[in-house]
């Protein structure tokens, strides 16, 4: 397994509704043996038709916020938990997240990451369930970390807001800018 065929099954994928309305799916981008990999909610419209994630004004906030911390998108993995654009970029249903789920963990099993960053709380609410870690609100996770150990390896998980978040919330960059941060001292 490798992560050219998970796109190829991402692809060619017609489990939930949200196939019929997609233009591409959005596997996700990045370098494949990268330490960190950041995850997202779903796409959005303009990654919808390109079919990379995180372009468009959020992905040029994301993109600023690396580059402060001396990272290159060619650093780092990006995908999201649903690989298809809800219509209207509603927030992914829990059916929806459930069946696409599988395409991430063998995303994670690919790429063996060091550090995930969740982005935004659907995403969080995720991979904080899937280790077992207690649930909170994003507004509380958000700038924490938590160490897990894996049986493949020591995993290092940290959820942020969305960076579509500050779009419509300026004040939230701060915050933002302030986990990138904290992010670039804990991979020191």
């Amino acid at each position: 397994m490798n992560l050219e065929s998970i796109s190829e099954e991402i692809k060619n994928c017609k489990k939930c509704e949200l196939f019929k309305k997609r233009n591409n799916t959005v596997p996700g981008k990045g370098n494949p043996k990268a330490k960190i990999m950041f995850i997202g909610e779903a796409p959005g419209k303009n990654e919808d038709l390109q079919g990379i994630p995180f372009i468009g004004r959020a992905g040029d906030i994301l993109s600023e916020l690396l580059e402060e911390i001396n990272l290159k998108r060619e650093d780092i993995f990006i995908t999201n938990i649903v690989k298809c654009r809800p219509p209207n970029n509603r927030d992914p249903t829990p059916e929806e997240i459930k069946t696409c789920a599988p395409f991430l963990e063998k995303q994670i099993q690919v790429i063996k990451p060091k550090v995930i960053i969740t982005l935004g709380r659907f995403a969080m609410n995720y991979i904080l369930k899937k280790y077992n870690l207690p649930e909170k609100s994003i507004t509380q996770a958000h700038g924490e970390h938590y160490q897990v150990n894996t049986l493949e390896n020591n995993l290092l998980i940290m959820p942020m807001y969305h960076p579509a978040a500050t779009i419509y919330n300026p004040s939230k960059i701060n915050d933002l800018k302030t986990d990138f941060k904290k992010l670039q001292k804990l991979i020191k």
